[in-house]
């Protein structure tokens, strides 16, 4: 089946990622199928995407791009019949995955690839037990993938690399910035770099440098608004001047060297716990989760629209 053909995508677990995904698949003109255990889901995932789809108007809609191509089903066979591509979005389990695997393979064709937004586990650790595992990949997207274009694309032990290229050109179709992954490794490439910079900034905080604001604000008015159009290589690119990278590694290569040795490891004890809730209850200063989040998604409408990055 070609990727760039498909119509109607399965959600299979329709919790906050998958409600996400169901936002942004749906303005791109698919039908949308979902399923969850839960009992009431149907209801939640309904609201999520009413909540969100002023935004999507903003971001610009493709033609026939309609709430109402939303359905919701009491089982897992119903929510894919007819699908051209399943999105699995369910609890960070191995085992868990593993046997949503198997039943997704028991309602769908051999031809159908299945992606899992997985957030930090390998393929290979939930795709043993399925029947045809080399349609299995990971579509990883970043939080609120109805916002945010990045998915780490990639596959596990048993993952055939055409389905990983069908999965590249599945998202590539609907306006994704797929990224290719060229090997397994635990947190994908996203989630490392960021748990990277949270190190610091936990350590930073635990050790009593400066306070949770503090550092929010270092980063969200320093290098995250280079980051929001340019990552950390080409950033120091241009900081080498004319001589570029190569002069930034020769003259200032030692220098990064003695500040990653001077990284702290730190862990999350009471003590630490208690001084990052407590900062961050201080920051938040009374807003509600859900003003917040209203907050984050207006910004990052305005930050995509500076950046000519719709989805569409």
């Amino acid at each position: 089946m070609s990727q760039s053909n498909v119509s109607t995508v399965a959600i299979i677990g329709a919790g906050t990622i998958g409600s996400s995904w169901a936002v942004y698949f749906l303005a791109h003109g698919l039908d949308v199928r979902c399923w969850d255990p839960q009992d009431g889901y149907a209801e939640k995932v309904v609201a999520f995407v009413a909540r969100a789809w002023p935004i999507m108007e903003e971001l610009g809609l493709v033609e026939d791009a309609r709430q109402d191509r939303l359905s919701c089903f009491g089982s897992i066979g119903e929510a894919l019949d007819g699908v051209g591509f399943v999105q699995e979005s369910g609890p960070e389990d191995p085992d868990v995955k593993a046997r949503l695997m198997v039943e997704i393979e028991h309602h769908i064709p051999e031809d159908v690839v299945i992606s899992s937004s997985s957030t930090a586990l390998p393929v290979s650790e939930f795709q043993h037990l399925a029947a045809h595992p080399g349609r299995i990949v990971l579509g990883h997207p970043f939080n609120p993938p109805h916002l945010m274009p990045v998915v780490e694309v990639g596959g596990g032990k048993q993952s055939e690399s055409s389905a990983v290229d069908r999965a590249m050109a599945f998202y590539e179709a609907i306006g994704k910035t797929p990224i290719r992954l060229r090997a397994e490794i635990p947190g994908h490439l996203v989630n490392r770099l960021q748990a990277a910079l949270y190190r610091e900034a936990v350590y930073l905080v635990a050790e009593g440098y400066a306070s949770v604001e503090d550092i929010d604000k270092a980063v969200s008015g320093g290098p995250g608004l280079r980051w929001a159009f340019m990552g950390p290589h080409m950033t120091y690119h241009l900081g080498g001047g004319d001589g570029g990278i190569r002069r930034y590694l020769d003259i200032l290569g030692p220098s990064q060297e003695r500040r990653w040795a001077a990284l702290g490891s730190p862990e999350l004890d009471d003590a630490a716990k208690t001084r990052i809730i407590e900062g961050v209850e201080a920051e938040v200063g009374g807003r509600s989760m859900g003003e917040l989040v209203r907050e984050r998604d207006v910004t990052l409408l305005n930050l995509l629209k500076v950046l000519g990055r719709s989805g569409s």
